[in-house]
This record gives structure tokens, sequence and C-alpha cells, in this order.
């Protein structure tokens, strides 16, 4: 993520790795990758998510288009990802949207 987020940026890329234990999960073989915003408003979005390499380091990513960042205040994330042994949840982050001049 970038340093400081605006609203209404585009492009920001939001990147989650998917643990359990604390050991990163292969989600090579994920039929379902998704990563769910909280905005301050309580709008829920959940967006579909890329693999950052092959999958094998647990990261997805997606990049923000226009209406997502449409709120000043705190965001919450969290990644989600089924494979073959269960569904699997990143821990929940927070991240603050900025107001523009």
């Amino acid at each position: 993520m970038a340093s400081e987020i605006h609203v209404n940026d585009i492009g920001t890329r939001f990147l989650v790795t998917i643990k359990d234990d604390g050991t990163v999960v292969d989600v090579s073989g994920a039929t379902l990758l998704q990563i769910i915003f909280r905005k301050p408003s309580d709008t829920v979005m959940t967006k579909t998510g890329t693999l950052m390499t092959d999958g094998t380091d647990g990261q997805i990513y997606y990049d923000a288009i226009l209406g997502d960042l449409d709120e000043v205040g705190n965001y919450k994330i969290q990644g989600k990802v089924t494979i073959t042994s269960g569904t699997f949840y990143t821990d929940i982050q927070t991240f603050k949207v900025h107001c523009n001049l």
C-alpha cells in the first residue's frame, strides 16, 4: 500500500498474505480469492483478488478502481481464500483514507 492513501485514489495496490498459525498458505490452487473491505460507513465491498506470483507465497492483491476509496476515514481489510484443505482468512488490518485539498 502507498504511504498515504487519499479519497478517490485509483490504482492503490492492497496486498495480503494468507497464513495458518503463522505459516504461509500455498494458494496456487485456490478456487476463491477475495479481498474484503469495510468502509468507514460500515459498507462492505468484496473484491476479487489476484495471485501476486504463483501462489506459493500466499500473497494476493487488489488494485483500487474508481469508487472504491470514496470515503474519508478508517477502512478495514481482510483477505479470504478457498483451497482444497479449507477456507482461510487473513488478520484484519486497518488503513486510513485521507481527504484531498
